[in-house]
């Protein structure tokens, strides 16, 4: 008589089972697409990232992973973004998606408006207006004439703001027409939440970007064998018309101090913090870090702790150049 009644317990145990692993499936289901972890939606990190929206240059960057700002070393950064730069994949992250101010971190983008008007070895003569600008600058005087390589270099090296003046107006014809040309370049790299009135960063109402976009602008920027080349360098030598030289010392401080990190740029205002896009190459992996809002003392600690444990999580296999 007990025999049917143990099938029939039996029976709604398997059952009750079945509906509980469902709804545990269920549960680990989402995809994150985008935005900070204040947005409350999110992934599990054993999912696939997400497929990235297309946009103009090849140049994507994941979606952010499940618990993405704790899932590296803890830094001081305002916001921040470490990306893997073979892949674009999002690695660790916070406060992605806050609009910011980032200095002369944008400066790599207006190597990249310079960059895409081609004819670096056209001389470009200084006029009085470029050099009226602090605090970084070469020294240029009105009148010299030097090709937009060597200032390309030494703008992208020393983060000179007279000579980000220069470029501006001669690509553009003002600094608020080359202005334009950024944003418009930024939309093409996928960058929806920036804007930018000028080329060397100095701060100016509605100027700002966020940790993501200049991730995006930094894979660009990456991926740019010129820009790679310069920002690489801890040292260049600017020959000025009169012949005499300076040797200028690149800002980035992990250059030399780090030996995985190969460049990118430094920045800072008042209204910014410290900020520092750096990248670095090891054993055929390479990351993008962006820190924005942060102060001196930690930066550059912050950078290399963050660096070195991206790299143990990058993908192998070299770079897929796109020139």
């Amino acid at each position: 008589m007990m025999l049917p009644r143990f099938r029939f317990l039996l029976n709604l145990s398997f059952c009750t089972l079945a509906i509980l692993l469902s709804a545990c499936a269920a549960d680990h289901s989402g995809t994150r697409m985008s935005g900070d972890m204040s947005s409350g939606y999110y992934a599990s990190s054993a999912l696939p990232v997400a497929t990235p929206v297309a946009f103009d240059g090849g140049y994507s960057v994941g979606a952010e992973p499940m618990l993405a700002a704790a899932s590296g070393p803890p830094i001081h950064a305002a916001s921040y973004i470490m990306i893997d730069a073979n892949t674009g994949k999002h690695l660790a992250g916070r406060a992605t998606e806050t609009p910011r101010a980032v200095a002369s971190t944008q400066k790599i983008l207006t190597a990249l408006v310079v960059l895409d008007a081609g004819n670096l070895d056209k001389k470009v003569t200084v006029q009085a207006s470029d050099v009226r600008v602090e605090p970084t600058v070469l020294g240029l005087r009105p009148g010299d004439s030097y090709t937009r390589r060597h200032l390309l270099y030494a703008f992208l090296i020393k983060s000179c703001n007279d000579v980000a003046n220069v470029l501006a107006r001669d690509n553009a014809g003002s600094i608020g027409a080359f202005g334009v040309k950024m944003t418009a370049k930024a939309r093409s790299l996928g960058c929806t939440n920036s804007r930018f009135y000028n080329p060397h960063g100095l701060t100016v109402p509605g100027q700002h970007s966020t940790a993501r976009d200049m991730a995006r602008i930094a894979l660009a920027a990456y991926r740019n064998p010129i820009i790679r080349d310069a920002v690489r360098r801890k040292y260049y030598t600017f020959t000025r018309r009169d012949g005499r030289t300076i040797t200028l010392k690149n800002t980035n401080e992990l250059l030399g101090v780090m030996p995985e990190c190969n460049g990118m740029k430094t920045g800072y205002t008042n209204a910014s913090g410290r900020c520092l896009i750096s990248t670095a190459t090891s054993r055929g992996r390479s990351v993008i870090l962006v820190q924005l809002g942060t102060k001196t003392k930690y930066i550059w600690n912050d950078g290399s702790l963050m660096m070195r444990w991206g790299l143990q999580r990058a993908s192998g296999g070299g770079m897929a150049f796109n020139w």
